[in-house]
């Protein structure tokens, strides 16, 4: 009989809610027989009910109007909008970027062709204020600064209202990823951002769809050109049974906000849980950034000496599904550069893994990771090199 599957791993992607099957699979009933939403007859006027309907709710959801909302195929596309069509807009001249941002904003900006400023941050991940307000001050070209709600990988919230506050005497613009942020925490206080970064499937909405929040007083020129779509702000035709599977996950988002904010206290269980079972067989565990206000759903905890990657095989193994600290890229795996930037030791930083939790998380879920991480932590010396072997034991390195 097949193991059943613990998923703990909402912030890589949540699981698609079931009004967003629904809506999605009725968006395709009613396409069945054709409809552009740039159309004018009667089956594009359905196609282009279901967008607006659809913007709507998400509108909603992050405090904006409507026309504000500019669907995109995901977060990372939303970013790269924000930043190159605010660049090609001539409202700015420079670029500000948090040192622990996602990698479509830095690699975006890197990119860019105009000067790159990285913003560095304390040892919790949290943005330095005093660095910012010193760089406004001594150049006095307008900039955009670049800033996550909070953080992916360790659920760090920003002091996003006093970026603002700063950026936007000085005559600057803000742009704010809120993909991890959205659904979790109320975003009407960030709503002086110029714009804003959605993405549909951490939400329990569909995969490739998201979403730039344009303000009134943000501009930005479109990057996909060839039609009059998205106020002519993103040309091409839109998904639009993907975007009313956002609708309709916004709408659900919005309903049950009170319900993934209640996840902290789960979340705080996990961490003390995880922190006594490494213990208890012989290893050292920390939990990161655990004195700044965190998103309710995420954990990012450290086991010295232990690699991740180890961790993650002998985890899914044990039927529980979460992420690592390190990102991977053609099989090799690199230091997390969120935890590099806050100064955090290669030996821990090496063995961080991600819990992220979601709408449809349970106290037997925790459960099961812990008993999980019990097993795995068992079979996994520190400073294992090893890997994990079909039957979940870390296999050892030639010598050993």
């Amino acid at each position: 009989m097949a193991q059943a599957t613990t998923y703990l791993d909402h912030n890589a992607t949540a699981p698609l809610r079931p009004e967003a099957r629904e809506a999605m699979v009725a968006a395709m009933d009613a396409l069945a027989g054709g409809g552009n939403p740039s159309s004018v007859h009667r089956a594009g006027r359905v196609a282009r009910r279901l967008v607006e309907d659809a913007r709507a709710s998400v509108a909603s959801l992050v405090s904006a109007v409507p026309d504000e909302i500019v669907f995109t195929s995901g977060g990372t596309e939303a970013n790269s909008l924000a930043i190159m069509g605010t660049l090609a807009s001539g409202a700015i001249e420079r670029l500000i970027v948090v040192a622990t941002e996602h990698a479509s904003v830095i690699d975006t900006a890197a990119a860019s062709g105009v000067d790159v400023k990285q913003l560095g941050v304390d040892s919790n991940g949290v943005a330095n204020i005093g660095a910012l307000v010193d760089d406004l001050q001594a150049d006095a070209r307008p900039a955009l600064v670049c800033v996550m709600a909070s953080n992916n990988e360790t659920g760090a919230i920003q002091p996003v209202l006093q970026i603002m506050q700063c950026v936007i005497e000085a005559g600057g613009r803000v742009h704010v990823d809120a993909v991890q942020h959205v659904g979790k925490l109320p975003l009407s206080p960030l709503s002086g951002a110029h714009t804003m970064a959605l993405s549909a499937h951490k939400i329990g909405g569909p995969q490739g769809v998201g979403a730039l929040v344009v303000r009134g007083k943000g501009r930005v020129e479109p990057m996909l050109r060839g039609g009059g779509q998205e106020l002519r702000r993103r040309a091409g035709t839109e998904n639009v049974v993907g975007i009313a599977g956002f609708g309709a996950a916004a709408d659900k988002a919005a309903e049950n906000q009170a319900q993934l904010q209640a996840l902290a206290p789960l979340r705080d269980e996990l961490e003390v849980r995880a922190l006594q079972i490494a213990e208890a067989v012989g290893h050292v565990g920390a939990v990161i950034c655990p004195a700044v206000e965190r998103l309710p759903n995420t954990s990012c905890i450290a086991f010295d000496g232990v690699k991740a990657e180890t961790l993650l095989m002998a985890l899914d193994l044990g039927g529980v599904c979460v992420s690592s600290g390190s990102a991977c890229s053609s099989g090799k795996v690199a230091r997390s550069h969120v935890l590099e930037a806050m100064g955090i030791n290669e030996s821990r930083a090496g063995g961080a893994i991600r819990v992220s939790m979601g709408w449809n998380t349970t106290d037997q879920d925790v459960e099961r990771f812990c008993s999980a991480l019990e097993q795995a932590l068992k079979r996994i010396r520190p400073a294992d090199a090893g890997h994990v072997s079909s039957d979940g034991h870390a296999a050892r390195t030639a010598g050993e």
